[in-house]
C-alpha cells in the first residue's frame, strides 16, 4: 500500500508541473515526450496539449526496444531481448523538473525527457521499475557505492561537436560550413579563434539563450582544432544522473539552433578522417556532504584519495573502451598523433594523457577524463568512469608516477582495445564493471553492438571493388 502511496503522491506532483507550465506557457499546443537510447537518439512521440496530461497521471507505453534499437532505427532482436519476448512495452515516465519549452519550434512546443520503466507488477502501483536495460538507471546504481564511500560526485560534461553544410560532396561525404561572415567554406583551423566565435556569434548566442530557456547550465563555447569544430562546456553538478540528462538535452538544443541557422551539427566522433575528432571530456571531483571537495584537502588524505581513483580509472579503461569509443567510427578517433590519449596514463596539466589533472588550486583540484568520444552514451560512459574512481578507492590502487612529458604520437599501449569489436569482446569478459553497474545492462550493450555490427559488415565497400574486384 506504501508503494501505491508513493506513486500517486509522485503523479499529483507531475501533474501540478504540467500546470505549472501550462500557466507560464499558455500557448503550447504539443509536447514532444521522448527517451534516450543506448546509442545518443531521442525516441518518442508528440502528443496535442489537450491529451498530455495522461503522460504524468500514468506514463506513456512504448516499446521497450527503443532504448537498443540500431542507429538506423532496425530492432536487431539483440539477445532474443525484443522480438523473441514479444517485443513487449515499458512504460516511459517523465523525470521531474524535465519539462521544458522548445524555442526552436516553429509553433509553441514543449518536451520532457522520460525515463523508461519495465511493465510494473502487483503492488508496485503502476510505475514499476526502472528498467534494468536502462543506462540512466544504471548509472544511479553506480551512484549508490560511492554513496556507500561516504562521497559525492561532482561532474561537469564538456562536448565538442561540428557544424556541417547541409549539403555532401558527391561520394556522401560531409562537408564543413560556409563561414557565415566570408561566405567561404572554412578550411583552416583555427583553435580558441576569436574571430570565429565572432563570426558564429549568431548560432553561439543562439545556443545559449536555448539553454537557458531549457534550464540547462551551459558555459564557455571555444572554437577547436578543425574547421567548423566548437566545443560547449556544462558547469560542474553535484548530481551525476541530472549531469547528464543535461548533455543530452544539450545536444538537442545544438542540432535545433544549428537547423535554424542553416547547418547541421554533428557530435559522431570521427567525421573527417584527417581532421581531429570530437570528444567527451568529463571532469570529476569527489566532495563530502558539506560539499568540501576532498581532493583538495591538503596532506596526504587528499592525495591518496585522487591516486587511488586514478588508479581505478586506469584498472578499467580496457573494459571500458567499447562504451567510450560506442561504435567503429568513433575507433578511428584513436589514433597516435590525433590529440587523443592513446594510455592509460595520468599527470598535471598534461593534455596528452588520459586522466589529465588540470592546473588550479586546490578548491578546484579534479580529474579530467579525456577518453570517450562525443557519441558515447553520457549516463554509460559516467557509470564507467565513476565505477573506475569506486574500484580504485575501494582497493587502494596506486597509479604510478605521473607523466612528466607529453606526446599525441606515441604508439597507442598494447593493453588498451582501442578498435572496437576488441573493445567489445573485452567488454564482454569484464570483470570489474559488472561489480558497479547493472549486468544485464552491460550484456545488453554488448549484444546490441554486436548486432550492429554483423549488420554494418554485411556490404561490399567501394574499396573492395578497387582491391578485390
Amino acid at each position: 500500500m506504501a508503494k501505491r502511496i508513493a506513486t500517486k503522491s509522485v503523479q499529483s506532483a507531475g501533474g501540478n508541473e504540467f500546470d505549472a507550465f501550462l500557466k507560464r506557457y499558455p500557448k503550447t499546443a504539443e509536447v514532444d515526450v521522448f527517451v534516450h537510447d543506448m546509442n545518443g537518439f531521442l525516441r518518442g512521440k508528440r502528443f496535442p496539449v489537450s491529451e498530455a496530461r495522461k503522460i504524468w497521471e500514468s506514463g506513456v507505453e512504448m516499446p521497450r526496444c527503443l532504448l537498443f534499437l540500431d542507429p538506423t532505427g532496425d530492432d536487431l532482436d539483440p539477445g532474443g531481448r525484443s522480438e523473441a519476448m514479444g517485443d513487449p512495452d515499458g512504460t516511459a515516465h517523465p523525470i521531474p523538473g524535465r519539462l521544458v519549452p522548445v524555442p526552436w519550434a516553429d509553433h509553441p512546443t514543449a518536451q520532457v525527457l522520460l525515463q523508461m520503466h519495465d511493465p510494473f507488477l502487483k503492488g508496485e502501483g503502476n510505475a514499476g521499475n526502472p528498467s534494468k536495460y536502462c543506462p540512466r538507471a544504471a548509472l544511479t546504481g553506480t551512484l549508490k557505492r560511492l554513496e556507500k564511500l561516504g562521497v559525492i560526485p561532482m561532474v561537469a560534461v564538456e562536448l565538442e561537436f561540428y557544424l556541417l553544410d547541409p549539403a555532401r560532396d558527391a561520394l556522401g561525404t560531409p562537408l564543413p560550413p560556409k563561414n557565415p561572415k566570408t561566405g567561404m567554406v572554412e578550411t583552416s583551423k583555427q583553435p580558441y579563434s576569436m574571430d570565429d566565435l565572432d563570426a558564429y556569434a549568431t548560432f553561439i548566442r543562439r545556443v545559449a539563450h536555448h539553454a537557458e530557456a531549457q534550464g540547462i547550465p551551459a558555459s564557455a563555447a571555444i572554437t577547436e582544432y578543425s574547421p567548423g569544430q566548437f566545443e560547449i562546456n556544462l558547469k560542474h553538478q553535484a548530481d551525476a544522473v541530472a549531469a547528464c540528462d543535461n548533455a543530452v538535452l544539450l545536444k538537442r538544443c545544438i542540432k535545433g539552433a544549428a537547423r535554424e541557422l542553416g547547418y547541421n551539427a554533428t557530435f559522431m566522433s570521427k567525421p573527417f578522417l584527417h581532421a581531429a575528432g570530437s570528444g567527451m571530456h568529463v571532469h570529476v571531483s569527489l566532495i563530502d556532504k558539506a560539499g568540501k571537495n576532498l581532493f583538495g584537502e591538503t596532506g596526504a588524505k587528499g592525495e591518496a584519495l585522487m591516486r587511488h581513483a586514478i588508479g581505478g580509472l586506469q584498472a578499467t579503461m580496457a573494459e571500458s573502451m567499447a562504451i567510450f569509443g560506442a561504435n567503429p567510427n568513433a575507433s578511428r578517433r584513436y589514433v597516435p598523433g590525433a590529440n587523443v590519449p592513446m594510455s592509460p596514463e595520468w599527470g598535471h596539466n598534461n593534455r596528452t594523457v588520459a586522466f589529465r589533472i588540470p592546473a588550479g588550486g586546490n578548491k578546484a583540484r579534479r580529474i579530467e577524463h579525456r577518453v570517450a568520444g562525443a557519441d558515447a552514451n553520457p549516463y554509460l560512459a559516467m557509470a564507467a568512469i565513476l565505477a573506475g574512481i569506486a574500484h580504485g578507492i575501494e582497493n587502494e590502487l596506486d597509479p604510478g608516477a605521473p607523466a612528466e612529458t607529453g606526446d599525441f604520437a606515441r604508439p597507442a599501449d598494447p593493453r588498451i582495445p582501442f578498435k572496437f569489436e576488441a573493445a567489445l569482446d573485452r567488454l564482454g569478459k569484464a570483470n570489474i564493471l559488472p561489480q558497479y553497474i547493472e549486468k544485464e545492462c552491460l550484456d545488453l550493450y554488448v549484444d546490441a553492438r554486436r548486432a550492429e555490427m554483423e549488420k554494418f559488415q554485411d556490404v561490399v565497400s567501394p574499396r573492395e571493388y578497387d582491391w578485390y574486384l
